[in-house]
Parts: C-alpha cells; structure tokens; sequence
C-alpha cells in the first residue's frame, strides 16, 4: 500500500485503486477525484496522508486494474461508470435522431420505415445486452421537460419501454423491430397541433379537447399518407384505446384492440405517470407501477402489465429506496422469480477492495421498506 501526503497531492486527482484512508476505510472510488474539497476536509480532520495501491491520474480511465490481493480485475464502480455512460450516449442519440426525425416530419417529409427499423434494430441489441443500464438511463427524472424535448423525451423512453415488454412477451426479432417503428411513430398526430395545446399547464378549452382526442385519428392518417406498414399505422390509431372500452377514438374493447397498441398503452401510461408534465409533477417508480398494478376499471391487457412489472420489478430500476437495515440504495437489475425482491446496489458502501456492494433483497432478509424522496438523496 502506498501513502501521499495530503498536503503536498495535486487536487483532482482520479487514482487507478480506491484510495483509503486507512486499511477499511474507503474515501474515493476509481472514478471518484480525490477533490480539493476533499483535502480540505482532511486537513480539517488532521488526516496528513491517505493510501492507495494505485497511481494519481489528472483523468479517469476505466481500464482493468488488479485488485487488491487478486488476479487483475476493474473493479466493478468502474465497469458500472463505463457502462452507464454507454448507455446516455445511446439514449442521447437515440434522442436527437426522433427529434430529427420529427422535425422532418413537421415539414411533411416522409418518414423512411427501413432508417427507422436499422435504428430501432440497433436499440433492441443493446437492450440485449445492457438492459439494466440504459433502464437506470430511462428511468431517471432528472431532464427537464421543454416544448421541443416534451414529444421526443416521451416517444425515446416509451419506445424502450415497449421494446422491453416486447422482448419479455418473446415476439420475434421482426415484430420486436416493428413495435418499436409503432412506437417511435405513435405521436405523429400529435406533430399536427400546436405545442401549447399539449403543453397547456391548466385546464383545455373544448377546441384543445378536441384536437387532444383527434391525435390518433391526425397520427393514423399521416402515417397512412407516408405509405407505412398498416400494423405502425393501426398502432398508432388505437393506443388510446381501452381494454374496457373507455379509450379514445373508437372505443374499442379487447381483442379488436392491436397487439402493439395494447404494448405501446402500457409503455406510455407508465412513462408519464413517472414523468415531470406541465400540468402534473412525476410519481416514483414504485407509486407509478402500483398506480397500473391496480388496473382500475380494467384498462390494460393483463398479460402487458405483468410483462411490464416483470421487466422492471414492483420497485423499477434506478429507483432509490430505503433498505430494511437502515441503508440507502439504488434498484439496479430485477428478480426474475420474484418482482418484489429487486436487485439493489448501497449507495456509499464498497467492499474492502473498492467493489460496489451488492445485495439481493428477499423476504427473510433485507427487503426494500420504501422508496426515497429527492430531498433524502440530497
């Protein structure tokens, strides 16, 4: 183990092993910069050296590093930071193609069906693999909403969502690739109407009404016009429709409702109900996935909501929670025999060899007692 000198370390400084400040406390991950704040505090604390048995680095680099005592290893903080910071990249791409896209389609320049589907094909590989990180990516609250993000934010989180439900009901890679068409078209309509008609903050006039429920019926013809398959067309049209007949344009029940619209529904039921709206503030995960959970008035195919609760568990990951042992954590992958019991990371805790500290929640063990609020993360 090597010892610096406080005093005389450079600030900001990413060291390639945890740095201690003595053999079991851990003061900064691989990513973490030991900051100038921090040697402040430390000198405050009149702690004149720290130890680490890796290197100060002016930047932080991912690369494999062996652990302590062990064969060479990254150590998982950084493999995490690595592969999260894929998936914003991912999801920010992602994001600015549908924003393009859509300012295309305002223009009334056809949208092409095999651009999108090599898009939505290389979407649905990387759910494959990452699922869990781009989901922490998508399931975070933290973008503020606008007039030109509000549509796009929307349609990039509903259509991973959908192609996450798709995937767990096992459609063929065809399908799966078609839904996710379905879903980054379903708001066409919407693209015919003034944004303060949708971003209105208080009640809609009976015109806005109007022209809130014609989106459907605007989206279906739009796309119809663009000559794109019926089955993205048909989505489009129907998902507002209800399983109990209380959707919108032709209330439809049951099975006369498609397939993708009964998916892209959930997808995008939940997706606002856990996001920021001019008129609304956002629910948790937890309070939006019990919200659909209850299925007042039979408004959903079952088989899509337990698809949903399966994919992303009761407690949804990237979701903070307050475990039974006092400790705080993060939701980071799910159960799959058991929705109620995630699969959560401790914020704060590392093992002695700066790992992230994982555990499986369980109903004998330590179980999740409840969400957390933002002012308790602060």
């Amino acid at each position: 183990m090597k010892v610096y000198a406080v005093k005389t370390l450079p600030p900001e400084r990413f060291f390639s092993q945890p740095v201690y400040l003595d053999q079991q406390f851990v003061i900064a991950a691989p990513e973490m910069a030991v900051s100038a704040a921090i040697k402040s505090a430390l000198q405050e604390w009149g702690f004149e050296t720290i130890q680490s048995e890796g290197e100060p680095r002016e930047d932080y680099s991912p690369e494999e590093i062996p652990a302590r005592g062990t064969a060479a290893a990254a150590p998982k903080e950084s493999v995490d930071a690595e592969q999260i910071k894929k998936a914003e990249g991912l999801y920010t791409n992602f994001q600015s193609y549908v924003e393009s896209l859509f300012a295309q389609m305002s223009m009334n320049i056809p949208p092409q069906f095999n651009e999108i589907a090599g898009k939505i094909k290389e979407l649905c590989d990387t759910i494959k693999d990452d699922r869990r990180y781009l989901l922490r990516v998508v399931l975070r609250n933290a973008e503020p909403k606008t007039e030109q993000n509000y549509l796009t934010s929307h349609t990039v989180k509903s259509t991973i969502l959908a192609i996450i439900i798709g995937s767990y009901l096992k459609l063929t890679s065809r399908r799966l690739i078609e839904l996710g068409v379905a879903a980054v078209l379903h708001e066409a309509g919407m693209l015919r109407l003034q944004p303060k008609v949708y971003m209105n903050k208080g009640a809609l006039s009976r015109e806005e009404q109007k022209a809130i429920l014609s989106h459907p019926i605007l989206g279906f013809n739009v796309l119809k016009s663009f000559n794109l398959p019926l089955s993205v067309t048909i989505a489009a049209l129907e998902h507002h429709e209800r399983e109990n007949g209380e959707g919108y344009p032709r209330r439809l029940t049951g099975d006369r409702i498609s397939f993708y619209a009964k998916i892209i529904a959930v997808a995008c039921s939940y997706e606002a109900l856990t996001n920021d709206r001019p008129y609304k503030e956002a629910k948790d995960g937890f309070a939006g996935m019990l919200d659909l959970l209850k299925n007042e008035r039979k408004q959903y195919d079952d088989t899509v909501i337990r698809a949903l609760v399966f994919s992303l568990s009761i407690y949804p990951i990237g979701l903070y929670v307050l475990l039974s042992n006092g400790k705080k954590g993060q939701v980071v992958d799910v159960n799959p025999e058991n929705p109620r019991y995630p699969i959560v990371q401790l914020l704060g805790v590392l093992t002695p060899d700066g790992k992230t500290k994982i555990l499986e929640t369980s109903q004998g063990g330590v179980h999740i007692v409840r969400p957390l609020v933002r002012d308790e993360l602060e």
